[in-house]
Order: structure tokens, then C-alpha cells, then sequence
């Protein structure tokens, strides 16, 4: 049973545009307005586009050398732990600190480490996993994959209000724009 949209919550408006270039110039358009609640979208990265929405800078990086140096100081002790501490063997007369041995337990547990910190930080960080999507209820919306260029703006945005931001795309040059709806 299909419910009417008007039992369904607004999620925001999406304007779909002709190319890169009115996309990039659309973002830029709604940043300057002061909406932050927004997001684009397009079958390619287009260059320039994190500068055109201002977008900080992702947090990522520091999640994956975090997880990369408490791999270094793990594999570190661990092997310490067992070569020096908890079972000294003396082999052919080195010294207990062979460390040119320990270089690829070190590595490949920094490396490791560090895998799982992008890994698991970028689902964190995205909010992932999401079984569906709103935008996904948009039958105009499949061109994203393909040859659309698509500007959201969400409702969550202190100053959404769907008429001002319907005439604002229009008039960035959108050629298509339609409420979204929470399924």
C-alpha cells in the first residue's frame, strides 16, 4: 500500500542540469546563499567541485595515520614482548634486538592497520551502511549514473524552504526540479 506524499516528510529539492560547468556554477550559486545542507551529484568527479560547495578538508587521512602508527607501536611491542621479554632465544650469537628481522611483521602490520583505518573510517565518516536512499525514489534521478548532473538541496537546512529554494535553482539554469520525499 502506497502512502500519499503528503503523509511522507520533505527531504529536499533536486535540480538536475544540462552539464559540469552549470553544475559547478550551481554549487557555487547555493554555497554563496548560505545553504550547507547540500550535496551534488555526477556519473565522473568533476574537478573543482569541493572548492565551488567549500568543503572542508576530509578527516581521513589523520583516522589512517592514527591506525598506522598504533600498528608500528603494536608490532613494536609485540615482537619485542616475545623476542626480548618473553622468550629470549640466542640464535647463531646476535643480539636479542635483531631489528633488520623485525622490519616485515613491522611493516605488514602498519600497513594492515592503516587498511582497516580507511576502510572502517570511510563507512564511519559517510554514514555507511545505507540500504537506501530518498534520492533513490527519483525516476529522473537513475541519469546520475550515467549523463546527469544533480543538485540536492535537503531540508535539514535552516533556511530550506522549498519555494525560495526551488526559484533559486531555477534560476542557477536548472532544467528539471522536483520534491524528494522519505519513502
Amino acid at each position: 500500500m502506497r502512502t500519499s506524499t503528503s503523509e511522507k516528510s520533505l527531504y529536499g529539492v533536486l535540480a538536475e542540469f544540462r552539464n559540469p560547468k552549470e553544475l559547478i556554477d550551481a554549487a557555487k550559486i547555493v554555497n554563496k546563499n548560505g545553504y550547507r545542507k547540500f550535496d551534488t551529484f555526477s556519473p565522473f568527479p568533476i574537478h573543482g567541485m569541493d572548492k565551488a560547495m567549500s568543503l572542508q578538508k576530509s578527516k581521513l587521512g589523520w583516522i589512517v595515520i592514527s591506525h598506522g602508527l598504533l600498528g608500528f607501536a603494536g608490532a613494536v611491542a609485540m615482537i619485542y614482548w616475545m623476542m626480548v621479554v618473553d622468550y629470549p632465544l640466542n640464535i647463531s650469537g646476535k643480539t636479542l634486538m635483531n631489528v633488520p628481522a623485525w622490519i616485515p611483521v613491522i611493516f605488514e602490520l602498519t600497513i594492515l592497520l592503516s587498511a582497516f583505518g580507511a576502510v572502517f573510517g570511510m563507512f564511519f565518516l559517510n554514514g555507511l551502511p545505507k540500504l537506501n536512499h530518498p534520492l533513490f525514489n527519483s525516476e529522473n534521478f537513475k541519469k546520475a549514473t550515467d549523463d546527469g548532473f544533480f543538485v540536492c538541496i535537503e531540508s535539514e537546512d535552516p533556511q530550506f524552504e522549498s519555494e525560495k529554494v526551488q526559484k533559486l535553482l531555477e534560476s542557477a539554469g536548472a532544467t528539471n526540479i522536483e520534491e524528494i520525499y522519505d519513502a
